[in-house]
């Protein structure tokens, strides 16, 4: 059974009594796939989103409804890749290569919403966004009269990368700094964590004390 046959067709109108045998079994045909269909859709659907979709009987218009909810959310999200992309830039640590595969993955996204970067817009973007480290790199790529495509981009700065870490161990030691204090403050923070559920429990062991010394108290006042 063609299941997204009620997608591809017009709606049909029901079976009449002066309706053709062809007629009658073009509707059934028709009249099962929507069913199908409909019941597919919703069943994807999160009840949370569904609930804010006008509801209908028929699969053309429910998936219209469907595409229509879901232009406000594309946007959100189109809006906050680009923010990404504006604030992101390279430190060090993950790897260039890491970094421009991120960036060209944000890039891939926003295509898919049709929102396109061109390859070559792409790589002067990314190319503005490396580290300070990366200065005399980007100034002999601006001389240059060739353009780079997004593969050349990867193994040029992944070369660079590694001649920086040879000839500049400080740039090396920046990279190490900048992992240490990330491992560094989750460390702090789980210590943190640790100390304070280690704090309550003592906390209520104390309470527990002073309840049971307050009850001894009381029941010798009461003796005497």
């Amino acid at each position: 059974m063609d299941l997204d046959h009620a997608l591809r067709i017009d709606t049909l109108t029901a079976i009449m009594a002066q309706s053709t045998i062809e007629q009658s079994a073009a509707y059934e045909k028709w009249e099962r796939s929507n069913r199908m269909s409909i019941m597919i859709m919703k069943s994807s659907i999160s009840v949370a989103i569904r609930g804010a979709i006008p509801d209908s009987n028929d699969a053309k218009t429910y998936l219209a409804s469907v595409e229509e909810q879901f232009k406000g959310f594309s946007k959100a999200h189109a809006s906050t890749l680009i923010m990404k992309m504006l604030m992101t830039r390279y430190d060090g640590t993950s790897g260039v290569r890491e970094h421009i595969m991120m960036m060209n993955d944000m890039a891939s996204k926003l295509k898919g919403m049709e929102m396109a970067i061109y390859e070559g817009f792409l790589v002067h973007f990314i190319m503005t966004s490396l580290a300070v480290q990366f200065g005399p790199f980007k100034i002999n790529y601006n001389t240059q009269k060739e353009k780079w495509k997004m593969s050349e981009l990867i193994a040029m700065c992944v070369q660079e990368e590694e001649r920086l870490k040879v000839e500049r161990p400080d740039f090396a030691h920046l990279a190490t700094v900048l992992q240490q204090g990330r491992s560094r403050k989750v460390t702090i923070e789980v210590k943190r964590k640790w100390i304070w559920q280690n704090q309550s429990i003592k906390q209520m062991y104390l309470v527990r004390s002073l309840c049971k010394l307050l009850s001894v108290t009381s029941v010798g006042r009461l003796d005497t």
